[in-house]
């Protein structure tokens, strides 16, 4: 997960700030350096680093610090809120014009994700309950009409394509056509280069001239770190770009674009992909990605997350189960099913307040998820419902059926019965009434 190191790092250097009664300068002083080299190995660009733990050193020499009775928790609230500034203070919504269609031009590099995001921002529209339209203007990218083709299937967006005509003129017939057939967004999916050149540029500006849209987003790959600002800023002198989407949020990066797009720009960063998925695509929040980095959690998209993804009729039918009949591995199975929705494990617990650095030495593998499943799935429907009737030889028949050993199946069992056991404890006269605080559904 992007600033998984960051995030160590700055919990580091504040757990040594909290053993401290009261700070001086130049305590103040020591861990600004710690934290601006903190952000400058999480490849955030230098003169923001530079201007960013300025700014976080001025404030915490104040009075309002070094007057508190928790200076190392004032510090931490300093650093939230000025990182939060950073990334443009809160989050930036799509441009809406005085008639629709809203016209959505994507532009970036060959590579960075613009078909795949073309399709994840038409289903994210889709499911608010717009009416998108995708256009295919990549006309070199050998297959790229094809592919676009695809992904609006798989999403439910319908995908406008005129062969390969010149992309000003799909363009025009693309808004046309949505205007006839009542969609409110058109979303240009156009050519990308493997480098910044004229012949790129101009064609962008073509159509920039010719559509005038009311948001122009570039796709930047957060993978490559400080060059994806540097690709930022050179779209935006050249096209006037209205925001970005970072995508692979959910990778390995250290983070620098994030913290760097906007203070180079000036231009925010509207939607940060989070995955492979089509679904996998959130609304940018700064003060939740600052939040995060900060090892608080991120409690608000976690419970957007569960919403969007969780039946919630599903949930609560399964709640009244397990408290009053219990869980057979069916259910168990539609709850894990529910649960990878969501995404990866990793992904879930970064946004739980304070279990990422808790878990950090864990390993998290998503793999034994589809392991586990593997073994219920190779359960007749009778063992499912009844799983004290599974004996040796039937534990022998589903670990060879899933390709597990007999050791994983009664670790599973195990597991299981471990569970059955806390649930009759909830089920205790005045036990549940105790713990929650209320009557649980009948």
């Amino acid at each position: 997960m992007a600033f998984e190191s960051l995030s160590e790092k700055l919990s580091a250097v504040f757990k040594r700030l909290k053993s401290k009664g009261k700070l001086s300068e130049s305590d103040v002083k020591e861990v600004m350096r710690e934290v601006r080299l903190a952000l400058l190995e999480a490849d955030v660009n230098y003169k923001v680093a530079k201007d960013f733990t300025k700014k976080v050193g001025e404030r915490a020499v104040g009075a309002e610090v070094m007057e508190s009775l928790t200076p190392a928790q004032t510090v931490i609230k300093i650093v939230n809120e000025e990182l939060t500034k950073l990334m443009g203070g809160g989050a930036v919504k799509l441009n809406s014009p005085s008639a629709p269609p809203a016209v959505i031009m994507l532009c970036g590099l060959q590579g960075s994700g613009k078909t795949t995001h073309a399709g994840k921002l038409g289903l994210m529209l889709k499911n608010q309950g717009h009416r998108p339209l995708l256009a295919a203007c990549d006309i070199y990218r050998p297959a790229a009409i094809q592919q676009l083709k695809i992904i609006g299937e798989k999403a439910g967006v319908p995908v406008f394509e005129m062969g390969t005509e010149k992309p000003v003129k799909i363009c025009r017939a693309a808004i046309s056509h949505a205007k006839d057939y009542g969609n409110d967004y058109v979303i240009i999916d156009t050519a990308g280069r493997l480098q910044i050149d004229e012949t790129l540029m101009q064609e962008l500006k073509n159509i920039k001239e010719a559509v005038h849209p009311s948001d122009i987003l570039l796709v930047v790959d957060a993978m490559t770190g400080q060059e994806a600002v540097n690709v930022a800023k050179s779209f935006n002198d050249l096209l006037d770009i209205t925001g970005v989407i970072l995508t692979k949020l959910d990778g390995d990066a250290r983070g620098g674009a994030a913290l760097s797009v906007r203070a180079v720009t000036g231009k925010p960063i509207k939607f940060a992909g989070t995955g492979e998925k089509l679904a996998d695509l959130e609304v940018f929040h700064p003060d939740r990605m600052a939040s995060r980095i900060l090892g608080m959690g991120d409690v608000l998209t976690l419970i957007e997350d569960a919403e969007k993804n969780i039946d919630r009729k599903k949930a609560e039918d399964t709640a009244r189960k397990m408290m009053h009949t219990g869980l057979d591995f069916n259910d168990i199975l539609e709850e894990m099913r529910q649960m990878q929705k969501m995404g990866p494990m990793k992904n879930i617990i970064a946004k739980m307040p304070g279990m990422a650095q808790q878990l950090k030495d864990v390993d998290i593998d998503d793999r034994q998820v589809d392991r586990t499943e593997a073994m219920i799935l190779s359960m007749t429907a009778k063992e499912r419902a009844n799983p004290e009737i599974i004996t040796p030889p039937r534990k022998r028949r589903i670990a060879a059926g899933s390709g597990m050993k007999v050791e994983d199946v009664n670790k599973l069992l195990k597991g299981y019965d471990q569970m059955r056991k806390v649930m009759k404890q909830f089920k205790k006269k005045g036990l549940r009434k105790k713990l929650f605080g209320m009557k649980m559904p009948h």
